[in-house]
C-alpha cells in the first residue's frame, strides 16, 4: 500500500501507522483494535449475479430448500439499531415461506383443480 502509484489515493495512514511492521506487530494490533460493530450485517449479498449468495425470494443460490432470512442479506448497514429492519427482513421471509406452503399444500392443489 506504500507504492507511489498509490500515492494520489492516500493521504496518511491512520491506523496501525507506522507502528506495525512486522506480521506479528499487525496480528496484534488486529486482536486488540479489531470488533465487529456488534451488528453484523451484509455477508449474505442478494442478486443475481455469481457473488450474490441469495435471491429476490431469499432462497440461497444452488440449494434446495434454504432461505436466509436475517440482518446478513442487508447490502450495508443501518444508520439506526439492526433490530427493527431484521424483524421485517424476517416478517417478510416468514410471508414467503408460508405463501409457498399454501400453494404447494395437497388442499390447495385439490381446490384448484
Amino acid at each position: 500500500m506504500r507504492g507511489s502509484q498509490l500515492d494520489r489515493y492516500r493521504a496518511f495512514e491512520m491506523n496501525p501507522g507506522n507502528r506495525c511492521e512486522t506480521d506479528d506487530e499487525l496480528l496484534a494490533f488486529a486482536r486488540q483494535y479489531g470488533h465487529t460493530a456488534y451488528h453484523v450485517v451484509g455477508t449474505c449479498k442478494m442478486g443475481r449475479d455469481p457473488t450474490a449468495v441469495v435471491n429476490d425470494e431469499l432462497r440461497v443460490h444452488g440449494v434446495t430448500g434454504l432461505r436466509v432470512v436475517d440482518a446478513s442479506i442487508m447490502p450495508t448497514m443501518t444508520s439506526g439499531n439492526t433490530n427493527a429492519p431484521t424483524i421485517m427482513i424476517a416478517e417478510k421471509g416468514a410471508d414467503m415461506i408460508l405463501d409457498e406452503a399454501r400453494s404447494t399444500a395437497p388442499a390447495a392443489r385439490t381446490k384448484a383443480a
